[in-house]
This record gives structure tokens, C-alpha cells and sequence, in this order.
């Protein structure tokens, strides 16, 4: 039997960051990941977008802590050398009918506290995108882009060096409380850790079972992408998005210049039964024309190419408009703090996160 102050289940980014930070206040910790590597799942499927806050309701954790996190996920990238361009965003409205949309999401977005944002005009647009065919865009200068499977990596080394132990290729099989703690089974060794921080992701739900911790679902959501041929990527400088029609089930499918040069075009939303299902019924790649066609008009199906996916775990079914992030001390279990439904924009979030979880972890 391992004694231990905290164990964390999951090592994504919210896992990672959350070790480095409790860590970092000297705690002795570790983190539980099932697959041989961190970051396999969510924290690497998605558009690597470092994001300013604009969609998210007033008042909710999702709005707070993206613009919390996004200067400390700028100055972590900056001093750990992880690959990032604060590259700027383009939300555009094409037709006049949208402009009062528009204004009204930027308006939203400012009193929510992002900073920064500017309606722009058509010539505007065509200075930083000319591709692109808009009437008016908010313009978000604060939105980047990084290399999510970098920042994986080096929050996990900087996780080590403040004392974090990583647990790979180790599953949780069975948890059980005992006094003042939880004893963890896998399949090597059992762990007593006086507190668990679930960071399990499309697994959380199931983790906090296990852990005799609050009931609740995640619904796995999948998001498909196709991306430009290499003799198109010149189309597109940055970042490019629609008018969002519903915030609460996704963004639209949008242009995203990675780090490495090539465009992203998504992702979809598609809500599935399965966890693990990347592949099955995938759309075709016609599925994609018409939605990049509405922001980049010469592109033509020959320009595309399918490209990757990845799963959201939401903590809403597709009939409910909106779940906040779940971050908490569990009320079934009090040695339990949940760190659960981390979807958009969980990444920019990551380090904000982390402090949240870390000041709950504290209070015992």
C-alpha cells in the first residue's frame, strides 16, 4: 500500500495542470492515466485554440476561467518553449442581416469582461484574410492558437520537477473509502490518497462511480475535421469563424491555421453513444463544402482532404442548451473534487483550472 496526500485520475491537460499546481504547494501527488501516454484522448483531438471568451454565458466558470487562463497559458508556452502564435481571430458575418448578431455577441463578450475586441469592416478583413468573404467580423486579437501535444508534454515535465509522479499505462480497476481516505486499485498496486481529484474526461462519469462519488453522465459528442490541401493553406493567415447560430452545441465549422502551417476545417458536432468511436459513419468529405465554402468562396472539393476528430465530453445531452464546467469538492463523497465536463475552452482553461482545484484541494 502507497500513502499519498492527492491522487489525480486522468492525465490530460486539466490532469496535468492541476499535478503541477497542487505539486507546486507541496503536496505530494500522482497522477493515474490508463493509456501509455498522457494527453491520447481530448486534450489533443481538438483545434489547439487558445481562446478569449467570447460564447460563454455571464457568470459561469466557463467565462471566468478562460479569461483567466489564457495570460497564464501565453506566459507558460512563452517560458517553456512550447509552439504558439497569438494569431488573432476573425468572427464574420456575411450578409447584412447578421450585423445586429454580430454586435450583439460582441457586446456580450465585453461586458463579460474580454477585452480587446473590435468590429472591423471589409477592408479590414481583407488586409488579414483576403480569401475570405465577409461583410463585418468582430476581430479578437487575444485568440491564438498553440501545439497542444507540446503543452501536454512540457506540463507534464514541469509537473515532474515540482515533485509529480506520472503513473502511466495504469487503469483504476476499484476504489473503496477507508478512514480519512480512498484506497485506489490498479492493477500493479493500491494507493490511500486522502483526496482524488477526478480529471478522467470522457471517463469521468464512470471514474466517479467507482470513486462512491456524485452520479452524473458525460455524453460523448464527436467533431470531425477535413483540412485544406498544402497548395491552399496560402487562404487562410489565422483563425476564421462563422457567426456562431448556437453557441451552446458549437462554434461552426471554422478555419484554424495550426502552429505547423496547415488548416483545419471544423470541427462538426455529433452526439454518439460510444467513448472511443473516432471513425464509424464518418461524414464524407462533401459534408464539408458547403460550410467552407461560406468563408473561403473559390475553394472547390478538390482542395480538401478528411482529416482527424475528436470527442467532447459534454455534460449535457443534446436537448439541453448549456452545462458549466464541473468543478467542485463532491457533496456524496467529500474526499472527492471533481474536475469534470472539460470541454471548449478547457484548454485555454487548463492553468485556471488548476488553481481552482488546487484552493478546494487546500481547504482540507
Amino acid at each position: 500500500m502507497t500513502d499519498i496526500d492527492v491522487a489525480i485520475i486522468g492525465a490530460g491537460l486539466t490532469g496535468l495542470a492541476c499535478a503541477r499546481e497542487i505539486a507546486a504547494r507541496g503536496k505530494p501527488v500522482c497522477v493515474l492515466e490508463r493509456h501509455p501516454r498522457p494527453g491520447l484522448e481530448t486534450s489533443t483531438h481538438n483545434s489547439g485554440v487558445i481562446h478569449a471568451g467570447l460564447y460563454y454565458p455571464a457568470s459561469t466558470l466557463k467565462t471566468r476561467l478562460c479569461i483567466e487562463g489564457r495570460p497564464l497559458l501565453y506566459e507558460f508556452c512563452a517560458a517553456h518553449g512550447v509552439p504558439h502564435s497569438r494569431c488573432g481571430k476573425l468572427v464574420v458575418a456575411r450578409a447584412e442581416e447578421e450585423l445586429s448578431a454580430l454586435e450583439a455577441l460582441a457586446a456580450r463578450a465585453r461586458a463579460n469582461g474580454v477585452e480587446r475586441l473590435e468590429i472591423v469592416d471589409r477592408p479590414f478583413i481583407a488586409r488579414r484574410e483576403p480569401a475570405v468573404d465577409a461583410l463585418a467580423a468582430i476581430y479578437s486579437p487575444d485568440t491564438g492558437i498553440v501545439d497542444a501535444e507540446t503543452l501536454v508534454r512540457r506540463l507534464m515535465e514541469s509537473a515532474a520537477e515540482r515533485g509529480a509522479v506520472f503513473l502511466p499505462g495504469t487503469p483504476l480497476i476499484d476504489a473503496a473509502p477507508t478512514s480519512g481516505s480512498i484506497t485506489l486499485t490498479t492493477a500493479s498496486e493500491r494507493i490511500a490518497a486522502r483526496q482524488v481529484v477526478n480529471a478522467a474526461g470522457l471517463y469521468a462519469d464512470d471514474v466517479s462511480r467507482m470513486l462512491g462519488a456524485r452520479a452524473f453522465s458525460i455524453y460523448p459528442c464527436r467533431g470531425e475535421y477535413a483540412e485544406l490541401a498544402p497548395r491552399q493553406r496560402h487562404l487562410v493567415n489565422g483563425l476564421v469563424y462563422p457567426l456562431p447560430h448556437d453557441p451552446a452545441h458549437g462554434l461552426g465549422v471554422h478555419l484554424t491555421r495550426s502552429v505547423a502551417g496547415n488548416v483545419w476545417i471544423g470541427p462538426t458536432a455529433k452526439y454518439q453513444n460510444r467513448k472511443d468511436d473516432y471513425e464509424s459513419d464518418r461524414l464524407p468529405l462533401e459534408a464539408f463544402v458547403e460550410p467552407v465554402r461560406r468563408l473561403l468562396p473559390e475553394v472547390t472539393m478538390a482542395d480538401l482532404r478528411l482529416s482527424g476528430a475528436g470527442i467532447r465530453p459534454r455534460l449535457h445531452p443534446p436537448n439541453v442548451s448549456f452545462a458549466d464546467f464541473m468543478i467542485e469538492r463532491d457533496r456524496e463523497n467529500a474526499n472527492v473534487v471533481q474536475a469534470a465536463g472539460i470541454e471548449s475552452p478547457g484548454l485555454t482553461s487548463c492553468l485556471a483550472i488548476a488553481r481552482m482545484v488546487a484552493d478546494i484541494v487546500d481547504q482540507v
